[in-house]
């Protein structure tokens, strides 16, 4: 049982040194996605949110804080998570490919001025990196969640976009840092958009 005690604290000391040591780096780029954030929501817009397995899971899971509430009342705030409708998701998998199950909702559902939080640890899923590339295609600027190096993802984005990355490898790690991002992304948005100064 010792060690089981002490792997328990090995992850949350693990998890608190990667944070800490990020903390200066990531601070001024989860800012500036805020205010993106909270810009397109200002004029119009919408927020389109998607990720694989626990990176969906954190998508859906921002999109609730959004058409919902995070921390303070208020309206409801335009957002739509592209991995929760099972219903396109398994006819876009089933009638063309798992690759396209974003492509084809961001066509669909994005605008000119929206924004899209794509997600993974990696920074490698394919059709997250297809999302991106129909985002630019949509006019869409985009914020990507990344971890390692950055993957493909990074090499997706344009002129514009914002990738916070999480220099890690290890997954979990990389996760526990994502929903601390996506928590203080909502915060700013309610902070910019509805705190009086």
């Amino acid at each position: 049982m010792k060690n089981l005690v002490e792997q328990v604290k090995t992850n949350f000391v693990d998890s608190a040194s990667l944070k800490n040591s990020i903390v200066e780096s990531l601070a001024p780029v989860i800012v500036e996605a805020g205010q993106m954030l909270a810009n397109c929501i200002s004029h119009g817009g919408k927020i389109l949110s998607c990720g694989n397995g626990g990176s969906g899971c954190d998508a859906a899971h921002f999109n609730g804080e959004l058409v919902n509430r995070f921390m303070i009342e208020r309206d409801p705030l335009s957002a739509i998570c592209l991995n929760t409708d099972t219903a396109a998701l398994t006819a876009i998998a089933n009638d063309y490919s798992y690759q396209d199950i974003f492509t084809k909702q961001i066509k669909a559902l994005g605008k000119k001025g929206d924004v899209l939080l794509a997600i993974s640890t990696s920074g490698n899923s394919q059709n997250i990196v297809r999302a991106i590339i129909r985002a630019h295609e949509c006019g869409l600027r985009v914020i990507a969640l990344t971890g390692r190096d950055g993957g493909e993802m990074a090499r997706a984005l344009a002129v514009g976009d914002l990738e916070i990355r999480v220099p890690a490898k290890v997954t979990p790690r990389v996760q526990e840092v994502h929903i601390l991002v996506i928590h203080c992304l909502c915060e700013l948005i309610d902070k910019i958009l509805f705190e009086k100064n």
